[in-house]
C-alpha cells in the first residue's frame, strides 16, 4: 500500500530533514505503508486515486496550507506529530477550515495510536474507491409500507457511483417454472441436513424456496448484480412461498440480500460488506427497553453463516413459505443504518448481544441488544424501520468511512 504525505515544511527547515526529524513515526507507518514524501509544490506527481493527505510537519505553515488547502483531498485530514511546532499549526489550520465550513481532522498521537488511525482511515478510503460502480438489484419494488426509506436513484449514483437497477419480478416468475426438482435438489438436502430441526415448513415448501432462490441467482448473474432487495411479499399471492431462504443463502455466498425491497437497508448491507467483508442482519426493531438500555431486533431471514445453528422455520406473518431461525453467538455486535433519499445520513452503534429470544409474536430470528449508544434514538430519531446488525466491533471504521463521505451522523 503507498501512502504519499502532502508535506508543508517551515521555509526555515530544509524538505531534506523531515524523515529524520520525524523518523520515529515514519519507521512505524513503513511497517503498513510504502511512504512517499512530496513537497506541497509537487502534488501533480502523486497519482490520481492515491491515497495522500497532508503532513504538518513544523510550525509556520499555517498561511501555506490555507492558501493551498484545494491541493488536500476532502475531507482534510492533517497529521502531525507535534514535532518542530506541528501541533499547534495543525490546530490552528483545522480552525480555519471549520471556520470556513470545511471538515478537518487531526491525527495526533504516539506512533503506534496516529498508525492505527492511519489505518482505519486507509481501510475507509479503500472502500470508498471499491463501492464506485455497485449495481444493487431492485426486483419488484419498495413495500408499501416503507414510506420513509425512499432514495432518488440519480443522487445516490452521484455520490456514491453505485447504480439501482429495476428488474420486474415477471423476470423471476419466468425462471421460477423453469427450474426443475433436479436443479435444486441436491442442495436442498445439505441444506435441510445442517438444519437443527425443521418445524412448520413442508418439504414442497422447501422446494418452491429453493427454486425461488435459483431464480434470484441467476438474475443476479446475468444482471452482474452486487446486491440484491426483492419485493417478497408479492411472492406469497403469486407463488405460495417467501424470500426468507432465497436471502439467506445469497447472503451466505457473499451477495448482500435484503428484503421488502428496502433501497435504504440493502444500501447499509452493501457498504458494510465492503467496509467489514462482514454480512449483515437486517431486522426490524420489535422491543425496546430504556430503562435497560436494551432492544430487540427481529427478521425471518439471517444467512446460515451468520448462526451457530439455525432452524426451519415457515414465515411469522404470513405462516407460508420457510424462513429461517437462527441462533446466534453472544458477544460484540454493531448496528448500522444508512438513510435518507441521498443515503448522506447514518447511525451507529456497537453493542452487546446479550440473549437469542423466542416470542411467539415476532419474526423468526430474534436477539437482545445492550446497545452502547442510548437507546432512545429510536424513539427519538430513528432512521427508518430496518436497522443492520453486525457481528463484532465495527464502529469506529464505519464511522470513519461515513465521514470520510461527509454524512452526517444521527444519534
Amino acid at each position: 500500500m503507498n501512502l504519499y504525505l502532502i508535506t508543508f515544511q517551515s521555509g526555515l527547515n530544509k524538505m531534506e530533514s523531515v524523515y529524520d526529524c520525524h523518523k520515529d513515526l515514519f519507521v512505524e507507518i513503513e511497517k503498513y505503508f510504502t511512504l512517499h514524501l512530496i513537497h506541497y509544490k509537487e502534488v501533480e506527481t502523486i497519482p490520481e486515486d492515491a491515497y495522500k493527505m497532508a503532513f504538518i510537519a513544523s510550525g509556520g505553515v499555517e498561511k501555506t496550507v490555507t492558501q493551498h488547502f484545494d491541493l488536500l483531498p476532502y475531507p482534510i485530514t492533517l497529521l502531525t506529530d507535534g514535532l518542530q511546532n506541528s501541533l499547534a499549526a495543525s490546530l490552528e489550520i483545522a480552525t480555519w477550515m471549520r471556520n470556513k465550513g470545511m471538515k478537518a481532522r487531526i491525527i495526533h498521537g504516539s506512533p503506534m495510536h496516529m498508525v492505527k488511525q492511519i489505518l482505519s482511515h486507509h481501510q475507509a478510503f479503500a472502500a470508498k474507491r471499491e463501492i464506485k460502480g455497485k449495481r444493487i438489484g431492485v426486483i419488484g419494488y419498495p413495500s408499501s409500507w416503507l414510506v420513509a426509506s425512499n432514495v432518488d436513484y440519480l443522487l445516490a449514483k452521484r455520490r456514491w457511483g453505485i447504480e439501482y437497477i429495476d428488474i420486474p419480478m415477471e423476470e423471476i416468475y419466468c425462471l421460477y417454472y423453469q427450474i426443475t426438482d433436479d436443479d435444486i435438489g441436491y442442495k436442498a438436502s445439505v441444506l435441510v441436513k445442517q438444519a437443527v430441526a425443521c418445524r412448520e415448513a413442508t418439504p414442497e415448501d422447501f422446494l418452491k424456496a429453493m427454486r425461488l432462490y435459483k431464480a434470484v441467482r441467476i438474475i443476479c448473474e446475468k444482471k452482474h448484480l452486487d446486491a440484491v432487495t426483492l419485493s417478497c411479499f408479492s411472492l406469497i399471492e403469486k407463488l405460495g412461498t417467501t424470500g426468507c431462504l432465497a436471502l439467506s443463502l445469497l447472503n451466505d455466498e457473499g451477495i448482500p440480500a435484503g428484503c421488502e425491497g428496502d433501497l435504504q437497508s440493502i444500501f447499509t448491507m452493501l457498504i458494510a460488506k465492503v467496509l467489514t467483508n462482514q454480512t449483515g442482519f437486517m431486522a426490524n426493531p420489535s422491543f425496546i427497553n430504556e430503562e435497560q438500555n436494551e432492544l430487540v431486533v427481529a427478521h425471518c431471514t439471517i444467512a446460515t453463516k451468520m448462526t451457530d445453528r439455525f432452524i426451519i422455520r415457515n414465515h411469522f406473518e404470513s405462516e407460508t413459505g420457510v424462513a429461517i431461525q437462527g441462533i446466534l453467538h453472544e458477544g460484540e455486535i454493531t448496528v448500522l443504518k444508512c438513510g435518507g433519499e441521498c443515503l448522506d445520513e447514518y447511525f451507529v452503534s456497537r453493542g452487546q448481544l446479550t440473549e437469542n429470544t423466542n416470542y411467539i409474536n415476532a419474526c423468526r430470528t430474534q436477539i437482545r441488544i445492550r446497545l452502547g449508544k442510548p437507546v432512545d434514538y429510536f424513539t427519538r430519531n430513528p432512521l427508518g424501520n430496518h436497522h443492520i446488525v453486525l457481528m463484532g466491533d465495527h464502529e469506529q471504521v464505519i464511522h470513519e468511512f461515513m465521514q470520510l463521505n461527509s454524512c452526517k451522523q444521527i444519534e
